[in-house]
């Protein structure tokens, strides 16, 4: 496909874009080696390639999903600079 200076102003226009008339040579030279990039991607041959709905092998070990009860509320809370009835005490934002 190639992208004259007019399908570029068109393209500009309906994208919403202000394109200075200098740059409108760049941007043709720029979308038709995108254009010609994906010519390149459609011609790799994935026939023989089977969809993927995550990138990971899902065979590999996860963490078990399971539910763990313990309390630490004290363990969590001792680090905390104010604390009351379990609570987290936090200055007051809003009067």
């Amino acid at each position: 496909m190639a992208f004259d200076q007019d399908t570029v102003r068109r393209t500009a226009h309906l994208a919403r874009m202000a394109l200075p008339q200098t740059e409108i040579p760049a941007v043709a030279e720029q979308l038709e080696r995108i254009m010609e990039l994906i010519g390149t991607l459609r011609a790799i041959g994935t026939e023989d390639t089977s969809p993927m709905a995550h990138p990971l092998d899902l065979d590999q070990p996860l963490r078990s999903d399971t539910v763990d009860h313990r309390d630490r509320r004290a363990v969590l809370m001792a680090n905390a600079p104010a604390v009351e009835h379990g609570l987290f005490l936090v200055p007051k934002v809003i009067e």
